[in-house]
């Protein structure tokens, strides 16, 4: 555990130097090839950097951090967009913690304004309103976020004791009940890593971190559940840097209904490659692909479900119980089938173990040192 703590502090130290020269770079290059040309050589290192790392927690939230939202965040920044270029006069301590970790920022509405067809003028207002819709959404579940009650911490953390007792155990139990565990251990863990990160990021920087889940098991669709409910962070990401350019770019070739769905598709693919590699970095295996069909299954039902409603016109809804019933139902099961096993794959019960157990082992070596 100790050689693994090292070359944690080893990869964040770099990661920290990196960012320092992208500031300094941002200072003295202009927007556009030329700083995507200067920053590029930081992107790749931050693909090699979770190499260095080899625990699932460690390892798996470096490479998160990393390799998807601080290289997202970077290649936005070259063409002064993003996160990263909502303030220009931000300080370097500030432009560190945005770049590597989901910290909200209140962003220009001119950055984020999609450009549309003169006679669409219908349209535009209409996502105007969706777009604003959704905003408010995020924001008052900021503030709910920010409200949460010690008690919901500790019933977190103990619901996480409690699973990692039960691994104890895993041997007598079917692999598909392991698969429900690993579920419920990822969503708890997230949950209690990114509120004590969005509370020590509230003390030292005054910013908000953007919310990873919005109550998802409340899901009516699967829009409502990549979009708004599920992996926010990634959402927020993933729509400036590809769903954006991708809509603009085919609304000059195609009809803007045609772009939109083909929009949505490059989104799930980028997206499944992008689990494909942070798996690789918890397992280093070579992918089977599993991920990539779960995603492009999930594409594919989203554009049909997208199609349908346009279709309908709102002249036939499903009761929410039905909807949500269908959609989580959805989701779980095709989980099970091309997700989760994925952590089977990894070692995932057996290594978190051995994690567990190693973290006790070195906070005890820890404590005897400053206590004798």
């Amino acid at each position: 555990m100790e050689g693994e703590v090292r070359n944690f502090v080893k990869v964040w130290l770099s990661v920290f130097v990196s960012l320092c020269y992208c500031y300094a770079t941002s200072k003295a290059v202009s927007k556009g090839p030329t700083r995507l040309l200067f920053l590029l050589p930081v992107v790749c290192l931050f693909l090699f950097f979770p190499l260095k790392t080899f625990t699932l927690h460690l390892g798996g939230m470096t490479a998160f951090f990393i390799v998807w939202l601080a290289n997202f965040k970077l290649l936005l920044f070259a063409f002064r967009r993003g996160p990263l270029s909502s303030d220009p006069s931000v300080s370097l301590g500030r432009f560190v913690a945005v770049a590597c970790f989901p910290i909200k920022i209140q962003q220009n509405p001119s950055q984020t304004v999609i450009k549309k067809p003169e006679n669409s003028q219908e349209e535009e207002a209409n996502s105007q309103s969706t777009q604003q819709s959704h905003q408010n959404g995020l924001n008052r579940e900021m503030s709910k976020q920010s409200q949460k009650s010690p008690l919901n911490y500790v019933m977190k953390g103990l619901s996480l004791a409690m699973l990692v007792r039960v691994y104890d155990y895993s041997e007598y139990m079917h692999p598909k009940v392991l698969l429900v565990l690993y579920a419920f251990h990822i969503y708890f863990l997230l949950q209690l890593i990114l509120d004590r990160a969005a509370a020590l990021t509230r003390a030292f920087l005054g910013l908000e971190l953007e919310p990873q889940f919005n109550e998802p098991y409340l899901s009516t669709s699967l829009q409502d559940f990549w979009g708004r409910r599920w992996n926010l962070m990634v959402t927020s990401i993933l729509r400036p840097t590809v769903y954006e350019p991708t809509l603009i770019s085919f609304t000059c070739v195609v009809a803007r209904k045609r772009a939109r769905l083909t929009a949505i598709m490059a989104t799930f693919v980028v997206s499944a490659l992008m689990h494909e590699l942070i798996f690789y970095y918890l397992g280093r295996a070579m992918p089977t692909w599993e991920i990539t069909c779960f995603f492009l299954l999930h594409g594919l039902c989203l554009i049909m479900e997208t199609v349908l409603k346009k279709s309908l016109k709102g002249k036939f809804q499903l009761p929410k119980l039905i909807s949500r019933t269908l959609t989580v139902s959805f989701v779980m099961v095709t989980s099970f089938w091309l997700f989760f096993p994925q952590f089977l794959r990894c070692r995932a019960e057996a290594r978190m173990h051995e994690e567990y157990a190693a973290l006790g082992n070195f906070l005890k070596n820890i404590s005897h040192v400053f206590i004798p």
